[in-house]
C-alpha cells in the first residue's frame, strides 16, 4: 500500500498545484497549443454538462463503485502505481466539481485541428487506462510493482 498511497499523493498534489497556477490568472497561447484555464461543468468534451451539480454525485459514485471493484479484486495489491494514479487523477477532478463547481482544464491543442481542452489529470487517467490494458490484455501474468 506504500507505493499506492506514494503514487496518489503525488499525482494529487501535481495536479492540484498545477490548477492553482492556472486559478491564479496564469496563460500562455502559441500556434499550435494554449495554456488557458477554462471551468469545465461537464466531462470530456464538455458532454453531460447539461446534468449541472448531479454530474459530480453521478461520478462520486462511479468512483465509489470502481474502488468497491478494485479492492473486491486486489487490484491494489497488483497494481499499486497504477491505481495510485487513477484514484488520484479521479479525486483530484471530483474536487474540482465540489469546490469550484467544476472542473480546471487548461491545455488545448489547436494545430491542425481542434481537440478537447484537458488537464494533467486527464492524462494521468489515460496513461492508468493504458498500463491497466497492457498487464490485463497483454501481459496477464506479470505484475507492477
Amino acid at each position: 500500500m506504500k507505493k499506492f498511497f506514494l503514487a496518489f499523493f503525488s499525482i494529487f498534489a501535481i495536479d492540484q498545484i498545477i490548477k492553482l497556477i492556472f486559478l491564479s490568472g496564469f496563460t500562455l497561447k502559441t500556434k499550435c497549443i494554449s495554456l488557458i484555464m477554462v471551468l469545465n461543468k461537464g466531462v470530456a468534451f464538455s458532454m453531460f454538462s447539461f446534468l449541472g451539480k448531479n454530474l459530480k454525485y453521478i461520478q462520486l459514485a462511479l468512483i465509489a463503485g470502481l474502488l468497491i471493484y478494485f479492492i473486491k479484486e486486489k487490484i491494489f495489491s497488483k497494481h499499486p502505481i497504477l491505481s495510485g494514479i487513477l484514484f488520484a487523477a479521479a479525486f483530484s477532478n471530483l474536487l474540482d466539481r465540489f469546490i469550484r463547481g467544476g472542473v480546471v482544464d487548461y491545455v488545448y491543442w489547436h494545430c491542425g485541428f481542434k481537440f478537447a481542452i484537458f488537464n494533467f489529470a486527464d492524462v494521468m487517467i489515460d496513461f492508468s487506462i493504458l498500463g491497466f490494458a497492457y498487464f490485463y490484455f497483454l501481459k496477464k501474468n506479470d505484475k507492477i510493482s
